[in-house]
C-alpha cells in the first residue's frame, strides 16, 4: 500500500537546484545559495567555524540568547570576541556598532540576529551592514525569524552570510535551512585550513562538490519530505506576494501590542519600532502561571512563556506563518484575558481597530 509521505521519488539535482534559485529569489540576492539538511544552527554553526580561525578578531553583537551561542562557536573556533551586548528588550544601533569597530580595528568577523523571536526585538541590519561594510569585515546575520516576516535585502545591506530556516514566517518545518554565501565569504572558508571539510557542517563542501561541479551532483540524498515543504513554503509566499505576507505580519504585531495595551500588559520591548513583527513578546508578572491558564482556557492560543530567567516575566505571542492572522492574534488575546480574569472585549476590539486587516 503506496503512502504519500514516505512512498517519495527520490529528489532530482534539478529539482535541488529549482528550491534553491527559490531560496535566492525570496532573499533577492545574487549571491550562491546553499541548502542544508537540517535546522538553522546548522549552517549558523558552519558559517562561524568555517569564517573564524585563531587569530581572527570577532565581534558579537548580543540582543538575545541566541548571540550568546554564537559568542561560544566563535570562541570554540578561535578567535578573540568582543561582545556588544545590549538589554535583551531593545535593540542594537548602527552606531554602537560602528564604535565598537573603531575601537578594535582589527575586528574581521561580525554576527548579528536581524530578529529575535525569543525576545521580541528586532536590529536594524541596513545601518548596521553600513558600518560593517566600512569597516570591511565579513558579516554573517541569523535572519531566521526575519525571513518573511519583516523586510530582507542581504545583498543592499553588506551581508556576507544570511542564514534563514523556514519554521517561522514561512510557515515550513525546522528541518530544512539556507545560507547565502558572498565571494568574499567563500574566499575567507577556502584560506581557513580550519574550516570544516568532508563534514556535515562543511559549507566548503557544497562549494567545491555541487556549486563548482555545475549543481550536477548532489553530496547526499536529500530530505526529501522538508525539501518538498521548503519548495512548498516558497511557492505559497510566492502566491500571497511577499510584500502581502509582510504585512501581514506587521498588523498582527500592531494588534497584538494594541490588544495587549487594552488589557493594561506592557510590551517587553517598549519602543515599537525595535519590535519584531514576528512575535510579540510581554511584560507580565508570573508568566509561566499566566501562560498555564491561559493555554487552560484556549489550547490553541500561540503563546509561551519566555526562556530561562524571562520565564518570570515574559509571555511570548509567536503570531508568524499561519498564526500571523486576525484569528490567532484575538485567540491569544482572549486566552489572556481569561487567564487575567478581565474582559477580553476592549482587547478585541483595539487590536481589530489597529491591524486594519486587509
Amino acid at each position: 500500500m503506496t503512502h504519500p509521505l514516505l512512498d517519495l521519488p527520490p529528489l532530482t539535482a534539478e529539482r535541488f537546484a529549482s528550491i534553491e534559485r527559490g531560496v535566492a529569489r525570496l532573499l533577492g540576492t545574487r549571491q550562491d545559495v546553499v541548502i542544508t539538511q537540517g535546522e538553522a544552527l546548522l549552517p549558523l554553526e558552519g558559517c562561524i567555524r568555517s569564517g573564524a580561525r585563531p587569530g581572527s578578531v570577532a565581534l558579537n553583537v548580543v540582543t538575545g540568547p541566541y548571540g550568546t551561542t554564537f559568542g561560544n562557536w566563535l570562541r570554540d573556533a578561535g578567535a578573540d570576541v568582543v561582545d556588544l551586548a545590549v538589554p535583551f528588550d531593545t535593540a542594537v544601533s548602527g552606531e554602537q556598532v560602528a564604535r565598537a569597530l573603531a575601537e578594535r580595528p582589527e575586528i574581521d568577523f561580525v554576527s548579528l540576529v536581524h530578529a529575535e523571536a525569543a525576545t521580541g526585538n528586532t536590529n536594524p541590519v541596513a545601518e548596521i551592514g553600513e558600518a560593517v561594510r566600512a569597516h570591511g569585515a565579513l558579516f554573517m546575520l541569523d535572519a531566521v525569524a526575519s525571513v518573511g516576516a519583516e523586510p530582507l535585502l542581504p545583498d543592499e545591506w553588506g551581508v556576507d552570510l544570511c542564514v534563514i530556516g523556514a519554521q517561522k514566517a514561512m510557515g515550513g518545518p525546522a528541518g530544512v535551512s539556507a545560507v547565502s554565501v558572498s565571494e568574499r565569504a567563500w574566499a575567507r572558508f577556502a584560506e581557513n585550513p580550519a574550516a570544516p571539510r568532508r563534514s556535515y557542517l562543511s559549507l566548503l563542501d557544497w562549494k567545491e562538490r555541487w556549486i563548482d561541479g555545475g549543481r550536477k551532483t548532489l553530496l547526499h540524498a536529500p530530505a526529501q519530505l522538508e525539501m518538498l515543504a521548503l519548495e512548498a513554503c516558497l511557492d505559497r509566499i510566492g502566491e500571497e506576494g511577499l510584500a502581502e505576507v509582510l504585512e501581514r505580519h506587521a498588523a498582527a504585531a500592531r494588534a497584538t501590542r494594541a490588544g495587549a495595551a487594552a488589557l493594561g500588559i506592557a510590551p517587553w520591548v517598549a519602543d515599537a519600532a525595535e519590535a519584531a513583527p514576528v512575535a510579540t513578546t510581554l511584560r507580565v508578572a508570573d508568566a509561566s502561571l499566566v501562560v498555564a491558564k491561559a493555554l487552560s482556557a484556549r489550547p490553541s492560543a500561540p503563546l509561551a512563556a519566555g526562556g530561562g530567567a524571562l520565564a518570570r516575566e515574559m509571555v511570548r505571542v509567536n503570531h508568524y506563518g499561519p498564526a500571523a492572522s486576525p484569528e490567532a492574534v484575538e485567540d491569544a488575546l482572549r486566552a489572556l484575558a481569561a487567564a487575567l480574569t478581565a474582559d477580553p472585549e476592549p482587547a478585541v476590539a483595539a487590536a481589530s481597530a489597529s491591524a486594519a486587516w486587509s
